[in-house]
């Protein structure tokens, strides 16, 4: 795995499957079994955290109670021995540039939670380390606040210019966020990949039922519907049903199911079409679509998508 200067990298995979692991190897938490951890080239394997020139934010930001923002902001640099009066610039200037600079003198309980992990971000910031870890940094947060977040963080990194190494189980966040993502699965990278090219072209099951929720249609049903047999993942956006004797577009794949379930999600409805005994297929249909015809269901529906559509899976 290699990670380019001034990059934002993100680790993305479920719970246990290995991330936070691979951050704690780069902060030098933990110890590889084999291989190295290099640092700008330099072999970083048996340096011990403090002498890494890398910081961590926690997600439970692990502010100090007992000190105020400013304190807990120049702790790092009170640590390495800095001056007072330095230590106090640097606190401000971070402060300013995650516009909390009117909140030097609160203590963390009299902070919101967005509020917190600003401190947090400028607390590991303020020793200007080479890479910064976020370990799940906004997973305390409530929706619209943890979208907010998204936004200052990838405009601060773009700012600073510094390497980024973001560890989420969000695949939201790691698409809207990352330049590059790597989806880990029991220990090992499936896929390291853009946002864009993991989401339209997946290379395993995995991967494509992970990241956004793919349609993958096993050997069989595919040999039926292709004549390949060859298993291929789907985004429900793409398939469409087919309104009362619509016709599907020439080269379109076709087949028949029944309509399980609709679901409504606001702009579009999710539909699920049960295709066989083993495969049921979700379809995502605008509102836009439905004036003119009500899905019920238990009904039969016919289904079509541009051949070019579906992604074929390794293994």
């Amino acid at each position: 795995l290699g990670i380019a200067p001034g990059e934002f990298f993100a680790l993305l995979g479920p719970s246990g499957c290995g991330k936070t692991t691979c951050l704690r190897l780069i902060a030098g938490f933990d110890q590889p079994d084999r291989g190295q951890v290099l640092l700008d080239g330099e072999d970083v394997t048996g340096v011990p955290p403090f002498d890494r020139n890398v910081n961590t934010v926690f997600q439970d930001y692990a502010l100090f109670p007992h000190m105020s923002v400013a304190e807990n902001v120049a702790y790092g640099l009170r640590v390495r021995g800095v001056k007072a009066a330095d230590r106090a610039a640097r606190a401000r200037e971070m402060l300013e540039l995650v516009r909390l600079a009117d909140y030097g003198e609160r203590r963390p309980a009299q902070l919101s939670g967005g509020q917190k992990q600003r401190v947090a971000l400028a607390r590991a910031l303020v020793n200007h380390p080479k890479v910064l870890l976020l370990d799940e940094p906004l997973g305390a947060l409530d929706l619209k606040l943890r979208e907010e977040m998204q936004a200052e963080l990838k405009g601060l990194q773009q700012r600073l210019g510094i390497t980024f190494v973001f560890v989420t189980h969000d695949q939201g966040e790691a698409l809207s966020m990352a330049d590059r993502v790597a989806v880990f699965s029991q220990g090992r990278i499936e896929q390291l990949d853009t946002p864009r090219q993991l989401y339209n072209r997946p290379r395993t099951a995995f991967v494509a039922s992970f990241v956004g929720s793919a349609n993958v249609v096993g050997a069989d049903l595919a040999e039926r519907l292709t004549g390949r047999r060859q298993s291929f993942a789907i985004r429900p956006e793409l398939i469409t049903i087919l309104a009362g004797d619509e016709r599907a577009p020439e080269g379109s794949v076709r087949c028949e199911g029944t309509l399980d379930d609709v679901l409504y999600h606001g702009a579009s409805s999710r539909c699920h079409v049960r295709i066989d005994a083993q495969t049921v297929l979700a379809v995502a249909r605008p509102e836009s679509a439905t004036a003119g015809s009500v899905l019920r269901e238990g009904q039969p529906v016919r289904l079509a998508w541009r051949p070019d559509s579906a992604v074929s899976l390794e293994g």
